[in-house]
């Protein structure tokens, strides 16, 4: 190349300089922000909630009980949340078997804390499971059972975060 073609002072977008990963210094110190944890906790909750949703519309919709709508809405939980992050991680070039453990890593105990809550919070609420998809009821208790997950999950993943362990195992995957 030569020196009229200098290049030095072009900006490269896709090498930039991280700034928008927040807090990762903080996290290897071991402290965690609240607005790492609330990111890494609405993470969870995207694919929670796309597997939940799910499986309360199609459970209802097929007139199944309470424990079996559950269980499906849980077990697609799981699936769309491991899926979800699974997508990011092999984008970054890992390979189908390891990216599957890193998300076993990161997303189990969120996902497993963010099922209990919700579920327990759509039982409790009276009627919203047997109230049917055009309900205001069953919606309006869902949308409020996926608020209080994430507010109650958030600082579980603050506490995971801190430890290394939760969405922190994520990290290394993120440039």
């Amino acid at each position: 190349m030569s020196a009229e073609h200098d290049h030095s002072h072009h900006e490269h977008q896709h090498h930039g300089d991280h700034s928008g990963h927040t807090g990762h210094e903080d996290h290897q110190q071991g402290k965690v922000s609240w607005g790492m944890a609330a990111s890494a906790t609405l993470h969870c909750l995207t694919g929670c909630a796309i597997g939940e949703v799910l499986g309360m519309v199609i459970g209802t919709a097929l007139g199944w009980g309470n424990l079996a709508t559950i269980v499906l809405a849980v077990a697609l939980a799981f699936v769309f949340g491991y899926a979800l992050t699974m997508r990011g991680v092999l984008r970054a070039g890992v390979g189908f078997k390891q990216a599957l453990k890193v998300a076993l890593a990161a997303d189990t105990v969120s996902i497993i804390v963010m099922e209990i809550i919700d579920n327990g919070v759509m039982l409790v609420v009276p009627g919203a499971m047997e109230a049917g998809l055009t309900s205001g009821l069953f919606w309006g208790a869902l949308a409020f059972a996926l608020f209080v997950a994430f507010l109650l999950t958030t600082p579980v993943n603050k506490w995971l975060i801190g430890r290394g362990a939760g969405h922190a195992v994520m990290h290394a995957y993120h440039h």
